[in-house]
């Protein structure tokens, strides 16, 4: 990929439109915001995850579109080139979900990578996410997080998912229905053993709800108040007894230079080879190459 600049609002061709994402509300429709709405009141497209849910906001804020189009994952083949074609020609298109950011867990950034490849400015118009919602309420570490959008519903695959996480990724959260959310909470469990978790749901509504607890706590609470609506799922990440632990386990019946032999096979070269050694030791790197040209 050749390198691309772009600066939004630095002046382009007349000829050519524009592709605004729109964060619209995730339940409270006081969060719209002032840009938002102007937005989707000036541009001449605007595309929907689910027409039926979004003419409901354009209604409620007096938004009457030129155009209203649908664009989903089942469609998205056939309808994002022909949006892009629109953009091209002059009209100003803007993006919505059916709640939150678009491209966030949607087709959206599909769209995007179209537009950015055909050379359209692609001008984000922030709004609210229901997962940084429930994080920074979570009472979870929100240095590091990664957002892993809906999880598997086999327990193999989800297996894989999770494994691929380590300890820099910090705080997961994840997207889950209410009827998968027992089964995925047992699962989590079984692959990852005893963990803090935060199970929102609701989120800006009136029936806005957090439970915090350990896995086994939440799967207790949801035995006694049925799943309802859809939820955000925080889970701790690796604690550091855990990184302590795995560091640990696989090199302690090797000798010193059986541990730097183990990096050298990776591929490393001898100096980050002692370096890797003296991580998972907790030795200085000249400690390791004293010791080993002894």
């Amino acid at each position: 990929m050749s390198l691309q600049v772009q600066k939004s609002f630095s002046e382009q061709p007349e000829h050519t439109g524009k592709l605004y994402l729109v964060g619209t509300p995730i339940g409270n429709l006081e969060d719209m915001t002032f840009r938002a709405i102007k937005t989707l009141q000036s541009c001449d497209i605007i595309a929907a995850e689910d027409t039926r849910q979004t003419r409901k906001l354009l209604t409620h804020f007096e938004i009457t579109p030129s155009m209203l189009f649908s664009y989903h994952e089942h469609n998205k083949g056939a309808s994002g080139p022909e949006l892009i074609r629109y953009i091209i020609e002059g009209k100003n298109l803007a993006l919505v979900s059916d709640a939150g950011l678009p491209a966030i867990s949607d087709p959206g950034s599909d769209l995007v990578k179209l537009a950015i490849e055909a050379g359209v400015k692609v001008i984000p118009i922030p709004g609210p996410n229901a997962a940084l919602s429930a994080l920074i309420v979570s009472g979870l570490p929100t240095e590091r997080f990664t957002f892993g959008g809906f999880l598997p519903r086999e327990k193999k695959d989800m297996r894989k998912v999770l494994e691929s996480f380590d300890e820099s990724n910090g705080t997961l959260l994840f997207y889950e229905s209410p009827h998968r959310i027992r089964k995925t909470l047992i699962f989590l469990e079984e692959i990852l053993g005893e963990r803090s978790i935060v199970l929102a749901r609701e989120l800006t509504k009136r029936h806005e709800e957090f439970v915090r607890g350990s896995l086994k706590e939440c799967m207790e609470w949801l035995e006694e108040h049925p799943p309802l609506g859809e939820y955000c799922l925080l889970v701790e990440g690796i604690r550091e007894e855990e990184r302590k632990a795995e560091r640990e386990a696989w090199w302690q019946v090797l000798s010193l230079e059986e541990h730097v032999e183990h990096y050298e096979n990776e591929g490393n070269s001898r100096k980050d080879a002692m370096k890797k050694t003296a991580t998972d030791r907790g030795l200085a790197k000249r400690d390791v190459y004293n010791a080993l040209i002894e």
